[in-house]
């Protein structure tokens, strides 16, 4: 399993990537997929919505059962990834890469240092 150092992570298993300009991605982390299983559905928000801390900002559908998305910060929607529409698998495939969910516009940045590096994530899973 694949916890990449450069990333952080929520309890609720969601992770971000802080990128340049105040911007972030967004998506689930390699646990949580492989809890979930087979991810055939994504619900994501439209952009412009914005979430704070801990809110429900969208949902994944497995095969057999449905789960909330909850922000890791709080944030605006600038970019939702929209290859998960006719592509889901991505979430399973490459949760990391081309399956991040959301791109994000940081609204408290400072939120982000609450969050868990990658060996607190992986200490957490086990």
């Amino acid at each position: 399993m694949q916890f990449p150092t450069d990333f952080k992570y929520s309890k609720e298993h969601t992770w971000l990537k802080v990128l340049d300009n105040n911007e972030a991605l967004i998506g689930i982390t390699e646990f949580a997929q492989s809890e979930l299983g087979e991810i055939v559905y994504v619900d994501l928000p439209n952009i412009g919505k914005q979430f704070s801390k801990d809110e429900v900002f969208g949902s994944v559908e497995a095969v057999k059962t449905t789960s909330d998305l909850f922000m890791p910060v709080s944030g605006q929607v600038i970019e939702v990834n929209k290859d998960l529409k006719d592509h889901a698998d991505l979430v399973n495939t490459a949760s990391f890469t081309d399956g991040w969910m959301i791109k994000i516009r940081l609204l408290d940045a400072s939120e982000a240092t609450t969050l868990m590096d990658a060996y607190a994530y992986k200490s957490l899973v086990g």
